[in-house]
């Protein structure tokens, strides 16, 4: 084991074996085998000759003569050299394990064949601010929103008697107390008998991802209705424009054309920090000459991305409504939009109205469509906003007051 033979080391001090840095061992050794003390098993290493060190398990035991004084004493050494590489290597890929499961962008858990968690990585920690005592087993069900954690207890349970993959998406508690949804996954892992040892699951956080597709959804129904509103202007456009003159096709076109020229302006414009004045401008630009009856008054204010595109659509529906059957629908309708910002940071308040006037009387919806979602519901949920809408015999009225902070 140490590559010496019986007649090199006869006689020599047990220290030649000893490296340099653990001759400390040797003198704990002599010191407890004095005083007649047996040295459990210590794992420690030792020199080889010619060079090289083996890992060894040492016994040191006392040996004592017929009186009972301590005469020598009887080392047992073991070469544990496969252990200590086994050991380093399982050590290797638990580091490498924990690299990669507490650095993965996704929350993971594992549970036994029955479906008991009982590890998690340290996001999901992270996340949830919780304990693997507050965690596992069935622990994971108090981080879950109660309107849906019964359905997900049904359907996981369900995979975990039955094999199958799962996957569900649902919302998670993180420490701070924000709700945010995840997409949730897990595999059954098998023996080479078929037979479920485990099962790994991730939960994936979507929530941008679910907000970025219900806007992609209200955008498309917005073209939808956009276009069927800009066919409405362009009637509008047509019934405006004298048909007796010579010029009536040569008018009207140069009205289209502006119509088109707006939409150019719009989509260039989008997701970028606008003024509250040029963003009604871009929307009530395409009224063509009924924006001559229109009024606006307020300071200068910037609105972000997201506020811009509701209001912005929320414009573009009553400018398109007032043309058809409001305010700009008579030559004598007016309409006044004004805006402002009072109080100071950070309790200031944003308020903006549209007001109709010396047109026909407004006659309130018979039903909740798509343009009512437009004025009030979009700019209520995405601002946090309270909308007023008033169907007045001197026309429309509506208006919207919320946090200054919500729309910067």
């Amino acid at each position: 084991m140490f590559g010496w033979t019986a007649e090199e080391m006869v006689g020599q001090n047990i220290r030649a074996l000893i490296p340099d840095d653990r001759q400390g061992e040797e003198d704990a050794i002599i010191a407890s085998i004095s005083c007649g003390e047996r040295v459990p098993t210590f794992e420690t290493i030792r020199k080889r000759k010619g060079g090289g060190t083996v890992a060894v398990a040492v016994t040191v035991s006392p040996i004592l003569d017929p009186d009972g004084r301590v005469i020598a004493a009887s080392k047992i050494a073991r070469d544990i050299s496969d252990s200590v590489n086994i050991r380093k290597q399982l050590a290797l890929s638990e580091q490498r394990f924990r690299l990669l499961a507490d650095n993965m962008s996704q929350l993971a858990w594992i549970a036994d064949s029955d479906g008991w968690i009982f590890w998690y990585n340290k996001r999901w920690f992270v996340y949830t601010g919780t304990t693997l005592d507050d965690m596992k087993g069935w622990g994971w069900k108090a981080v879950h929103h109660p309107d849906h954690v019964d359905a997900v207890v049904e359907k996981i349970s369900a995979c975990f008697a039955s094999g199958a993959d799962w996957e569900d998406t649902f919302p998670l508690r993180s420490a701070e107390g924000e709700w945010r949804w995840f997409l949730s996954r897990a595999k059954p892992i098998r023996d080479e008998d078929g037979a479920i040892m485990y099962w790994f699951g991730t939960n994936t956080d979507v929530t941008e991802m679910r907000e970025a597709e219900q806007r992609i959804e209200l955008l498309l129904e917005e073209v939808n209705h956009r276009s069927k509103n800009m066919l409405a202007v362009v009637q509008s456009l047509a019934r405006r424009t004298d048909v007796d003159r010579p010029d009536f096709v040569e008018r009207l076109e140069q009205r289209i054309r502006g119509l088109a020229a707006n939409q150019d302006v719009l989509v260039r414009r989008a997701w970028s920090r606008i003024p509250v004045s040029e963003m009604i401008e871009a929307q009530l630009r395409s009224l063509g000459d009924s924006r001559a009856q229109i009024t606006c008054e307020g300071p200068q204010v910037l609105l972000s991305p997201g506020a811009a595109e509701a209001l912005a659509m929320a414009f573009h529906e009553m400018g398109t409504n007032a043309i058809k059957y409001g305010a700009l629908s008579v030559a004598e309708g007016q309409v006044h939009v004004r805006w402002a910002i009072e109080g100071e940071e950070p309790s200031a308040q944003f308020s903006i109205e549209w007001v109709e006037t010396l047109g026909p009387p407004a006659c309130e919806p018979t039903r909740q469509g798509f343009g009512t979602r437009i004025i009030v519901d979009v700019p209520r949920v995405k601002l946090d906003a309270q909308i007023t809408t008033e169907y007045r015999m001197e026309g429309f009225r509506w208006s919207l007051t919320c946090a200054a902070s919500s729309i910067g």
